[in-house]
C-alpha cells in the first residue's frame, strides 16, 4: 500500500473573514479561501465585489471585521516574525518622480537599512529580471507606462518575496503591452517559484495567467465559484486561440454574468 502523500502547504488561509467599514458598508461577507504555495490565483468579479478589499486584508493593509487570515499558518499581523515575505503591486506604479529607476527599486531596501553594496546588487538583479537593466539611471518620466509597471514589479521582487499580491497592475495599459507583461509575469512566477494572487476585470487575462480563478459577487462581496485552469505552462499567445481557451473564457463569462446579479442567489433549504 502506498503511503499517503503530504498535502501542499498553504500560503494563505482566509477563515470566515468579513469586512464592514465604519459607515456600515459591508464590503465582504464571510470568505473562506485556501491558496497553496506556488499557485497563481486570480480574483475576478464585477466592480464592488471586494476583490481589492480581500487582497488588502491578505496583505495586512486592512483589518478584517471578523474572522482570521493566516499566511504560512501565522496570523497576518505576525508576518514580521516569519521568514517568508510578501510584496504588493498596486494599480499604478507609484514611483518617486525625482528618483532614478535604481533609486525607486532600492527604496524598500533603504527603508530596511540593507547595506548599500548588497542593495545595489539586488536592485541590479531585479532590474535584469524585468528587462530594465539598461535603464537604471533613467527617471520615471522617460519611461513608457509598461516600463513604469516593470519598475514597480522590480521594486516588489527586490525584497525577495515568496508571495506576490497584484491589484490590477496592467489594467491601464494597452492590449499589446498588457499581453507582453502577462507573459513576462508568468516567466517570473515560474523562475522565482512565487505564489501569486492577482486581481483583474479581464476574463482573458484570468484564463491566460491562472492555475485557478476565484469568482466573486457583490452586495455583499463573497466568493461564489472557483475554476481550475488545467492547462500546461509555459503558455504563449497561441494558447489564446485554442478551443480550450475559448471554453474556459465562456465558463468565466457565464459565471461573471451570474455574479453580476443584484442579489445573492437563493440557497436550497
Amino acid at each position: 500500500m502506498l503511503a499517503p502523500t503530504a498535502s501542499p502547504a498553504a500560503a494563505i488561509e482566509v477563515l470566515s473573514a468579513e469586512k464592514t467599514y465604519p459607515d456600515g458598508t459591508r464590503a465582504l461577507q464571510a470568505v473562506d479561501l485556501r491558496i497553496e504555495e506556488g499557485e497563481f490565483v486570480t480574483l475576478l468579479g464585477p466592480s464592488g465585489c471586494g476583490k481589492s478589499t480581500l487582497l488588502k486584508m491578505i496583505a495586512g493593509l486592512l483589518e478584517p471585521s471578523d474572522g482570521r487570515l493566516l499566511l504560512w499558518r501565522r496570523p497576518v499581523r505576525e508576518l514580521h516574525s516569519c521568514p517568508n515575505k510578501l510584496a504588493f503591486v498596486f494599480q499604478s506604479p507609484t514611483l518617486m518622480p525625482w528618483a532614478s529607476v535604481q533609486g525607486n527599486v532600492r527604496l524598500p531596501l533603504d527603508l530596511a537599512d540593507v547595506p548599500r553594496a548588497e542593495a545595489d546588487a539586488r536592485v541590479a538583479s531585479a532590474l535584469k529580471l524585468v528587462g530594465l537593466d539598461q535603464f537604471a539611471a533613467a527617471l520615471p518620466r522617460a519611461l513608457s507606462g509598461g516600463m513604469q509597471m516593470r519598475v514597480s514589479i522590480a521594486r516588489s521582487l527586490v525584497t525577495e518575496p515568496q508571495l506576490l499580491l497584484m491589484d490590477e497592475p496592467f489594467g491601464a495599459l494597452d492590449e499589446i503591452t498588457r499581453h507582453k507583461l502577462d507573459a513576462e509575469l508568468l516567466g517570473l512566477w515560474s523562475a522565482k517559484k512565487l505564489t501569486v494572487v492577482f486581481v483583474t476585470h479581464s476574463i482573458h487575462e484570468a484564463v491566460f495567467l491562472s492555475t485557478r480563478v476565484v469568482m466573486m459577487a457583490a452586495r455583499p462581496g463573497r466568493v461564489v465559484e472557483e475554476f481550475h485552469i488545467a492547462e500546461p505552462y509555459p503558455r504563449s499567445a497561441d494558447f489564446m486561440v485554442t478551443p480550450q481557451f475559448s471554453r474556459y473564457a465562456k465558463q468565466l463569462q457565464d459565471s461573471l454574468l451570474r455574479a453580476s446579479s443584484d442579489a445573492p442567489e437563493a440557497t436550497a433549504p
